[in-house]
């Protein structure tokens, strides 16, 4: 008899826990009233893609398609951050809305890329106002480690992209450098951007990648994985979109001027320290806060502003960087430090953080076939550029064009363009004013490539 008992105690505890299970999932008509409620701000993000060869040096269009979702009625789009690049530029961006013969497509513009989470807004344009149905996000929602959380996208061309589902889970919880929940299986494309629902009905996030460092990836790196972008990380650029001036007024970035690594358990064996991490200083930017300071290569960095370094992996850095980004421009903090073992107290007053190669001022030309850029501080410590060194930057090099007949790659710093010396992007622009009044048929183009200088003979196609 106790046993039966016993057998019976176990079985409604499965029962229980199958029953739990239940409710923790998904029924059929949730799955259906969740997609009646988001399915009409789901749209297609059509689009062509300069993308630029880093090795040829050449230019090259490429047609793609993403997924859209409307978050204003007024027409404004989130979609991947993928979108936008380093090495790729979008062009005629157009998105379309609706299904079936009620598709109606708008141009749009490509705001300024967020760099705080990966994810690229667009503002659709019409020549009457729009009121479009939008996605309602969910603020302030968490997720538990194996909850399940449906996902809305697009399936591929084969199935005429129509709206499409996955039920996936949360695989894993990370908390550092900010909370991140990552999500379990492969992602088709046509779902990286679409709306994360959890049992509830409710809308949490989206679905991300982050950027790999050679895409361009700083901060909260975590590539190579499907990720929820929660409603948190992106609704302050929904009230203030990128590049409107409310968003454009907000606080420079500070900028301390080192490069560091993270203090692992084999440099504190090495030169006799505790384990106990922090911040190796590899380098120290000339003319940068640090250097005003007195910080030197080689130093350890225990704390700043009062917070310990512990870092002991690459990734601690980010949050590193991102702290002192955040401190606030002008501001004047403590950092405690370990020279030759010895511990040492610096105040030091951050400035704003310089222009980098992503933000920098171009100047597209387009009888040389040439793209150039200003040349940013974070440019000339990667190449090695002395301070003294001026001119432009070529960053793109157009396929079949003069320059590229010419021998000129992406690197190679224009220093003057025939008689008229270039140091500025207005420099540039101003001799190819010149240059376009004369017509010549051949132009000698000075500028350095490395630690050498010499001449491009280029023939223009006026």
């Amino acid at each position: 008899m106790r046993s039966k008992h016993q057998f019976l105690a176990v079985l409604l505890a499965l029962c229980g826990g199958l029953a739990s299970a239940a409710q923790d999932d998904f029924s059929v008509a949730a799955l259906n009233a969740a997609y009646d409620r988001c399915s009409p701000s789901l749209c297609m993000v059509a689009f062509t893609q300069e993308v630029l060869d880093p090795r040829s040096g050449e230019t090259r269009r490429r047609d793609g398609n993403s997924l859209g979702l409307i978050v204003r009625a007024d027409g404004l789009v989130m979609t991947h951050g993928h979108l936008v690049l380093e090495n790729a530029d979008p062009v005629d961006v157009r998105v379309r809305v609706g299904r079936g013969a009620d598709v109606k497509e708008y141009p749009a513009t490509v705001l300024r890329k967020p760099d705080d989470v990966n994810v690229v807004f667009l503002q659709m344009q019409s020549d009457t106002p729009l009121n479009l149905p939008v996605v309602q996000f969910k603020p302030g929602a968490s997720l538990r480690l194996g909850e399940p959380v449906a996902v809305f996208g697009l399936m591929g061309d084969t199935l005429d992209f129509e709206p499409g589902l996955a039920v996936v889970r949360v695989n894993a919880v990370l908390d550092e450098p900010r909370l991140t929940y990552a999500l379990d299986g492969a992602m088709r494309f046509g779902f990286v951007n679409g709306p994360v629902i959890n049992t509830r009905g409710e809308v949490v996030g989206v679905v991300g990648f982050d950027l790999g460092r050679n895409e361009g990836g700083d901060l909260y790196t975590r590539s190579g994985h499907p990720l929820v972008y929660q409603t948190d990380l992106f609704r302050h650029h929904i009230t203030n979109p990128p590049g409107e001036e409310a968003h454009d007024s907000q606080r420079e970035e500070a900028w301390l001027g080192v490069f560091t690594q993270p203090h692992k358990a084999e440099f504190a064996e090495y030169w006799g320290l505790e384990n106990t991490g922090g911040l190796i200083v590899s380098t120290v930017v000339p003319g940068s806060p640090a250097a005003a300071a007195g910080i030197q290569s080689g130093d350890i960095i225990k704390t700043f502003d009062g917070k310990p370094m512990r870092a002991t992996q690459d990734r601690d850095v980010l949050g590193f960087t991102k702290l002192v980004r955040d401190t606030g421009t002008g501001a004047t903090v403590t950092m405690e430090l370990l020279r030759g073992g010895q511990p040492l107290s610096l105040e030091i007053t951050l400035a704003a953080l310089p222009t980098s190669a992503q933000e920098a001022g171009e100047y597209e030309d387009n009888v040389l076939g040439l793209v150039v850029r200003e040349i940013t501080r974070d440019v000339r410590i990667a190449l090695n550029i002395a301070e003294d060194v001026k001119g432009v930057i070529v960053r793109r090099v157009k396929s079949g064009s003069p320059a590229q007949l010419g021998k000129m790659r992406p690197g190679v710093i224009v220093l003057a363009i025939g008689d008229h010396p270039v140091e500025t992007l207005q420099d540039f622009e101003e001799a190819m004013d010149k240059l376009r009044e004369t017509k010549p048929a051949e132009v000698a183009i000075f500028a350095r490539v490395g630690p050498a200088t010499g001449f491009f003979r280029v023939q223009p196609r006026w």
